[in-house]
């Protein structure tokens, strides 16, 4: 068997997707001399193997894991289950990416009768010695036994309560001692079996928790949303335990060398005095900011802050590190690139380069694009006046409004329905996940900047307020007091993530301003990219955002949307239910000025930039009312006696609405075969176009309008409407230079797109369509019905219409492309879904060699980045 077990000298950082990242850092920072407790690491293969063998522990793996074991404790001096000096270790998970929080972690195994009275001697601490050993039977009962924490919890707070005192470090050894036995009589009671009291055992079975906590539903969930595989699985680190909670010469915290929340170069992070890390970040104690440890400790405090100075320079990036203090001498228990809001990563990047410590290129790769669109936060107005009821910890920046609710299975359902909720709980846990995705934002009463709820919030870039210790939540009665003020669920609050002030009522939110590092970042984006980034936009106000965040163009302009405004739905009506073409003209002449003066608006914000204008694509019933919303309103008025008029009216709609219904609208009277059988449809919209041209350049401004064409799959469709543009153009006498394309969005198009070339200027591939009728799939019916069970079974390993899938829409995409361009080299290609702003989607495009992408405005920063990381990822392989 390979070797599956390597202590932390022997590895190194290079070794991560072996070792994972906590087991590559561990090892790296002992072979650097950082005060690491020693250990070694079961790598990600033997959970791999483990999972594919039916959960089951090789006899060869356990051989390994007991050699290694018998090498700790020669380096320590310590032996495993030795009554008079026991060594006790720590199990925790370490996946190849960071995943706070999702995996298990079980501190203090080793421990039993005999060696907790060991250690209670060799210490001379006996509340030291039973405390840990309540933690591990806790931990253990969880974790590995399946006993709920919640019945332990309850247990100390009887105790508590019993002897008249607040906190768990007032409770003595004795009445440790009594609550060990009430968590013994616990496990027998509710598993059937006696917590286990060989340490090999423990050994056993807590390695087995580990590796099977790669797919319990909180980790699946997380993986999911981040995107990290599957098959990579989790390392198991086993570490010598080093005591936060053996006095007030000892404690444990966890800090970030620089801010996650702002960037600012300063340590940032918190600790508690005799405590053990599970306390810190699982929010059970509202711990104090570390400025307060060079009070307390300065000697430690320098020297952990030197510490982080060094790990962020041998890592160049910002470093998120767990430590312990153990009667005075400090140790370092993990360090990993820190999680951080979108404000901070870019602040840091910019930072670190002007500080000379990594290249612009670096920094480039280093901002995740999706963090960019984060940046874009909504914040309360400052105008308004808050009726501030509660403040606690700023954790996650933003501003959020919705409804208390208290329970993630009910937030995940109301946000469903639509409704906008805010999650407040206690404190959060992993298993929160799903009811913080759902949620607007977050509020606990309890736990730190570094608590579940706050890494978790800030990764997903929603508004936390954390530790707020005024509110006193009662889950059962779903009710929160804050002094003499009761809120029940349901009760609107907002929350502003940024100064931690927590506000009665719903307040006004408004849009954020970009900091000089933003536009720093994307500037040096602009200098590598190769991708032009256009915006999708429908209206002056989108245009006006879209330049303002960089777009170079409107990649597409849907004009049904502009026909959609409530003056305009009667007119549209009357077009569509005109009986004869002077009818319809007599419509569509009231519609012209409208449709110029849309056009104009956009014109002008886009000044000198290219806007591609999709001509109306949707068929024509979905203008008029719903077909069974129409019969029950006829059929109310004939029961009711109803005006005869009125119901003449009615009729004649409802034989025009049941004429235009289509089986299978997606797929028939659209795009351009709207165009071809009503051409005086198109003809008054381009003329629109010239016109509002011509006005426009009249002012002084250049105007590049671009037409396109929906829905062609045959080159003589597009011939025929390109020839009605170019009558109307004469007609109008619109001599300035305009081009015409066509969405290609069939595949027969992208088979074809070699003829189709002959009469376009442009392709621009629609791929929520192209997706759509290449899979064969309704993209409302196949979300709604099957496409998360198909994804979720790994059927499909992501929504397609959410990432371009590359191996099916991918291929005809990149025929359309390499067709296109034989027949004219000049070609422009561009793509106008909501792929254009989606990070890998964008990497495709670049790759196949599309000259640019259309996406929603404020998508059009993460673009921009993204677009930079293609052409740098290009160069470097």
């Amino acid at each position: 068997m390979k070797k599956q077990v390597f202590h932390f000298h022997e590895g190194k950082r290079e070794m991560k997707h072996l070792l994972g990242g906590k087991g590559a850092n561990l090892a790296e920072m002992t072979n650097a001399g950082l005060p690491v407790p020693p250990g070694f690491t079961i790598t990600t293969e033997a959970c791999n193997d483990f999972l594919e063998s039916g959960n089951q522990l090789k006899k060869e793996l356990l051989d390994q894991v007991w050699s290694a074991l018998e090498q700790l404790e020669q380096e320590t001096g310590k032996g495993f289950g030795d009554v008079e000096n026991p060594l006790l270790v720590s199990v925790r998970s370490g996946s190849v990416f960071s995943m706070p929080g999702m995996m298990d972690t079980i501190l203090n195994l080793g421990l039993n009768h005999e060696t907790v009275e060991g250690l209670a001697r060799l210490t001379q601490n006996p509340r030291f010695a039973y405390d840990s050993y309540r933690r591990f039977i806790q931990m253990f009962g969880d974790v590995v036994m399946g006993v709920e924490h919640y019945q332990f919890e309850r247990i100390i707070q009887r105790q508590k309560k019993r002897v008249h005192v607040t906190h768990e470090t007032e409770l003595t050894a004795n009445d440790w001692q009594e609550v060990i036995q009430q968590f013994l009589d616990l496990i027998q009671e509710e598993t059937g079996s006696d917590f286990p009291q060989s340490p090999h055992e423990q050994m056993k079975h807590a390695i087995q928790a580990v590796f099977l906590s790669w797919n319990n539903d909180r980790a699946k969930i997380y993986r999911q949303i981040h995107d990290i595989s599957d098959r990579l699985g989790t390392a198991v680190n086993i570490q010598m335990m080093v005591f936060g909670n053996m006095g007030e010469d000892s404690g444990t915290g966890v800090a970030f060398s620089r801010n996650p929340s702002t960037g600012e170069n300063e340590l940032y992070g918190e600790f508690l005095i005799n405590a053990q890390g599970e306390d810190v970040v699982a929010g059970i104690r509202t711990p104090q900011p570390i400025r307060i440890l060079e009070e307390k400790m300065p000697e430690i405090y320098r020297q952990f802050q030197q510490i982080s100075k060094q790990l962020e320079m041998h890592y160049q990036d910002m470093q998120d590190i767990e430590f312990t203090i153990e009667r005075g001498t400090l140790y370092i228990l993990q360090t990993r690139a820190g999680k951080r809001t979108a404000q901070s990563a870019v602040k840091i990047a910019v930072d670190m380069v002007e500080e000379g410590i990594i290249g612009k290129e670096d920094a480039l790769l280093r901002v995740d694009p999706n963090q960019l669109s984060q940046m874009l936060h909504r914040r309360l107005n400052p105008n308004q006046e808050l009726k501030i009821i509660a403040k606690g910890l700023p954790a996650s920046p933003g501003a959020a409004s919705g409804k208390i609710i208290f329970d993630a299975d009910d937030a995940e359902k109301l946000a469903a329905d639509g409704q906008r909720v805010i999650l407040v709980r206690p404190e959060t846990t992993p298993e929160d996940i799903h009811g913080i995705i759902a949620a607007q934002g977050v509020l606990t009463s309890r736990g730190g900047m570094t608590s579940h709820a706050a890494v978790v919030a800030r990764g997903m870039g929603k508004a936390c307020i954390c530790g707020c210790e005024q509110l006193k939540i009662d889950l059962r009665k779903k009710i929160v007091e804050v002094d003499s003020f009761t809120l029940k669920e349901g009760d609107m609050i907002s929350i502003d993530g940024s100064t931690g002030q927590v506000i009665f009522g719903k307040v006004p939110l408004i849009d954020p301003e970009l900091t000089p590092e933003f536009k720093k970042i994307l500037s040096w984006a602009d200098q590598v990219r190769k991708l032009q980034v256009r915006a999708n936009a429908d209206n002056p106000e989108d245009a006006a955002k879209a330049r303002e965040l960089g777009a170079e163009g409107i990649g597409l302009c849907r004009t049904e949307h502009m026909f959609m405004e409530a003056d305009r739905v009667p007119i549209v009506q009357q077009m569509i239910l005109a009986e004869t073409e002077e009818e319809r003209q007599e419509a569509l002449w009231k519609l012209l000025p409208m449709q110029k003066n849309d056009f104009k608006g956009i014109f002008r914000e886009m000044d000198g930039l290219p806007v591609t204008i999709r001509l109306l694509d949707p068929p024509l019933h979905e203008f008029l009312p719903n077909l069974e919303d129409l019969v029950v309103e006829l059929t109310e008025l004939r029961i009711t006696g109803g005006d005869s008029v009125e119901i003449a009216q009615k009729e004649n709609l409802l034989k025009k609405v049941r004429s235009l219904h289509e089986f299978n609208p997606m797929l028939g009277h659209r795009g351009c075969r709207l165009g071809l059988i009503y051409p005086e449809i198109y003809l008054m919209q381009v003329e629109a176009i010239f016109q509002a041209a011509k006005e426009c350049m009249a002012e002084g401004r250049k105007v590049i309008p671009e037409i396109m064409i929906p829905l062609v799959g045959h080159v003589n469709e597009l011939k025929e409407l390109r020839g009605l543009i170019d009558e109307v153009a004469s007609r109008v006498d619109f001599s300035h230079e305009y081009t015409v394309g066509t969405m290609i969005e069939i595949p027969r198009a992208a088979i074809t797109a070699d003829q189709i070339a002959e009469q376009a200027d442009f392709f621009s591939f629609g791929t929520n369509d192209l997706t759509q009728t290449t899979f064969g799939f309704s993209r409302d019916d196949a979300e709604g019905k099957f496409l998360h069970q198909y994804i979720e079974n790994k059927i499909l390993e992501e929504n397609p219409f959410i990432s371009i899938d590359q191996e099916g829409v991918g291929s005809l995409i990149k025929m359309g492309v390499e067709k296109g361009k034989q027949v004219k080299s000049k070609l422009k290609t561009g793509i106008c879904g909501e792929h254009g702003g989606e990070k890998k989607s964008i990497e495709f495009c670049h790759d196949v060699g599309l000259d640019y992408v259309s996406c929603s405005p404020f998508r059009v920063p993460l673009a921009r980045l993204a677009s930079a990381q293609a052409s740098l990822k290009k160069k470097n392989n």
